[in-house]
């Protein structure tokens, strides 16, 4: 084979070292992340049912892990996980619906997405740790 003739390796498509991600490209992630995550929490919630169902002791050492920082840390990522995921779904049947199709709109209802989502979960974890933010009793 001559110098012509042979192929050069051809870059994998997008090519990731000049691949830029946009706002849509993240989006996509996350909201599939996020699916991943509360399939994940269901753990934790099935065993919480359990541990109900095995009696008091059973229950309160569930409930001494999820009220411990990294059964927190766990609650509030579940929680922004649902807020996520649920935003990006309802972005979607919007797209569904012919809208939003525009690369600038797109680009913006993505960044509301995120936003509506961190708002949702800061506005739960704020309730729930009302009366510890007062100075009054402690959360959950």
């Amino acid at each position: 084979m001559s110098e012509n003739t042979v192929q050069k390796e051809r870059p994998l498509s997008p090519h990731l070292q000049i691949y830029k991600p946009q706002i849509t490209s993240v989006s996509s992630i996350l909201h599939r992340m996020a699916g991943i995550a509360l399939v994940l929490g269901l753990f934790l919630v099935t065993w919480g049912l359990i541990a109900l169902a095995n009696g008091r002791e059973s229950y309160e050492f569930f409930i001494g892990f999820c009220t411990s920082t990294i059964g927190q840390l766990m609650l509030a990522g579940w929680s922004a996980a649902f807020f996520y995921h649920m935003c990006t779904g309802l972005r979607h049947f919007i797209l569904d619906a012919g809208f939003l199709f525009e690369k600038k709109a797109t680009a913006i209802s993505g960044w509301i997405v995120i936003a509506i989502a961190f708002i949702l979960t800061a506005a739960t974890w704020g309730y729930i740790y009302r009366d510890a933010l007062m100075g009054g009793g402690t959360a959950l």
